[in-house]
């Protein structure tokens, strides 16, 4: 009986072991369903969008430029003789015609008293011979004078008058060579140091050039242009040192001094050469610069920016918006439903941190400007509440 009952508890022991090992199962399999990952649906990322523009650019172009006075005359002796005396101040400001230097005048005043004799003398013999003609006729015309005797009498006055007529032009030229003792200045501007010293010979036998006058209150500015610059130009309808009143705009001009300051006024471009240099590929171009405060000097080298065009209503984007490759750029646009597309678009000018945009996007559609490196295309993403201003 002791052993029935022995049995009996041990099959109950293990009746209740299995029990246990079921229950610790079960719980072990509930704890790992529990633990086990689920498919997590990654959050959309979150980017900065911003709206494609339009706007009126400015496309400008920069060069080295070189300063050339507007006018720069040389002042030269005309008439040979010793340069007696100099009437202005060396770096002064002179006026047009005023009197510079005095060159010896005596002999060209002696050439003068004897021009102006011989033409009285000539003037006296022309006023005989007119007397003369005017007795014979009558004389001929009542055949008390022969043909002969009034051939002779109207030669006679012709000649006197022919005779009057050249003086008349040596006293001219001789005044004339008697003003060119005095030397003036042919236009109004700044004069050079003088050349020679008083007591030099000048004119043909000596030197001639006396002093330079530069009118430098209006300046030129020089500089070279590409080929290439001409044929972008021609691609717009922009001709290149042509005014053109038919447009809003005219091809200003602005510089900057050798202390990189900005000079404050602005010029135009007045020329351009019509023919490239095949020695360099590029053509001259030529700006008129105001100069009133005589701030710009001739023969200054300068930089020079030059408006070249405005692209009117022109669909620009941001440059931080674009990832270049070798097959070109690209931008993500966003779509109505939030998703992004990859597009590629062709560039124009750049000016400042946008550039134009030729083709490939329109101006109202939205683009990503940050956050476009971990996106692909078709990717649907959220876009960042705007920062409070």
């Amino acid at each position: 009986m002791k052993f029935n009952y022995l049995r009996k508890d041990f099959r109950f022991g293990r009746k209740r072991i299995w029990i246990m090992v079921v229950c610790i199962v079960a719980l072990v399999g509930i704890y790992i369903i529990w633990k086990w990952p689920k498919d997590v649906v990654p959050d959309a990322p979150v980017v900065v969008v911003e709206p494609v523009g339009k706007d009126d650019v400015e496309i400008y172009g920069d060069y080295v430029g070189r300063i050339r006075a507007q006018q720069f005359v040389e002042v030269r002796a005309r008439v040979e003789g010793f340069l007696e005396s100099m009437t202005f101040e060396e770096g002064s400001y002179v006026t047009k015609d005023q009197v510079l230097f005095v060159i010896d005048q005596r002999q060209y005043r002696a050439k003068v008293d004897k021009a102006r004799a011989q033409l009285r003398k000539d003037s006296a013999s022309v006023r005989k011979a007119k007397r003369d003609l005017e007795r014979i006729r009558p004389l001929f015309e009542q055949n008390a004078a022969s043909q002969l005797d009034l051939d002779n009498a109207i030669a006679a006055y012709e000649t006197a008058v022919a005779s009057a007529g050249m003086s008349k032009a040596d006293l001219e030229q001789a005044e004339q060579e008697l003003g060119y003792t005095w030397v003036r200045s042919p236009i109004s501007g700044h004069i050079s140091e003088r050349h020679v010293d008083l007591g030099t010979l000048v004119g043909t036998g000596g030197k001639s050039l006396l002093a330079t006058v530069v009118k430098s209150d209006t300046v030129l500015v020089d500089f070279s242009m590409t080929a290439l610059d001409y044929l972008k130009g021609k691609e717009r309808n922009v001709v290149i040192g042509q005014k053109d009143d038919s447009r809003s705009w005219q091809q200003s001009v602005t510089i900057t001094l050798p202390d990189n300051s900005t000079y404050p006024h602005q010029g135009l471009v007045d020329f351009a050469e019509p023919q490239v240099n095949p020695k360099t590929g590029t053509f001259s171009v030529r700006a008129e610069m105001p100069n009133p405060e005589r701030v710009l000097l001739p023969g200054q080298f300068t930089k020079v920016h030059v408006l070249l065009d405005v692209r009117e209503g022109a669909t620009v984007l941001p440059l931080r918006s674009l990832m270049i490759e070798k097959g070109g750029a690209h931008v993500y646009v966003m779509r109505k439903d939030s998703t992004v597309e990859r597009r590629f678009v062709e560039l124009g000018p750049e000016f400042g941190n946008n550039v134009v945009v030729e083709r490939g996007i329109v101006p109202g559609e939205y683009i990503v400007t940050e956050g476009y490196h971990k996106l692909t295309p078709g990717m649907k993403v959220r876009v960042a509440p705007k920062p409070a201003s």
